[in-house]
């Protein structure tokens, strides 16, 4: 399975996303920019998409929670180690209250692996964040096989900003 991903402004993003009403894609807002991304076993219609391969799946998307995803830029020699400590997540998150979705991503053409979760809520994310098992420090040899720091992406629904805006 693949994850591609684009971004731009949120009336293109829905634009793009409802030409293709089958496909499994899924329209995210942050601060400065929409994200779409398309789950598949095929090709995207995305023309110059980023391109992920999923190596670790745990739920299904519900696209009404708390999206983040957890950038990773690792080295060559590092992407074994971080494969093998970072690809059995699902036995992590499936514990955790509030985790609806989670998907561990392998760079095609890039060094920045992706951990993209979907919550019920920010809070829900802030204590799986805290915990051993998402502490990216504790690895063996850290500075060897990280090619800069890692960072994090937090996005909502529309279907929750519509929401927010309603108060």
């Amino acid at each position: 399975m693949y994850i591609y991903m684009t971004s731009g402004t949120p009336e293109y993003m829905k634009r793009i996303k409802s030409k293709y009403p089958n496909e499994q894609m899924y329209l995210l807002h942050g601060i400065g920019n929409s994200l779409l991304f398309h789950e598949t076993l095929g090709k995207t219609a995305f023309q110059v998409p980023r391109k992920f391969e999923v190596l670790e799946t745990y739920g299904t998307f519900a696209e009404k929670g708390y999206f983040v995803l957890q950038h990773i830029p690792i080295s060559d020699e590092g992407s074994p180690l971080f494969e093998s400590k970072y690809t059995n997540l699902s036995t992590t998150v499936e514990k955790e209250p509030g985790c609806i979705a989670l998907r561990v991503l392998k760079p095609i053409k890039s060094d920045t692996y992706i951990i993209l979760t979907e919550w019920s809520g920010p809070n829900s994310f802030e204590v799986w964040e805290k915990s051993v098992a998402f502490d990216f420090t504790k690895i063996a040899d850290y500075q060897k096989i990280f090619n800069s720091a890692p960072y994090v992406t937090k996005y909502k629904t529309q279907e929750e900003e519509e929401e927010a805006d309603d108060y």
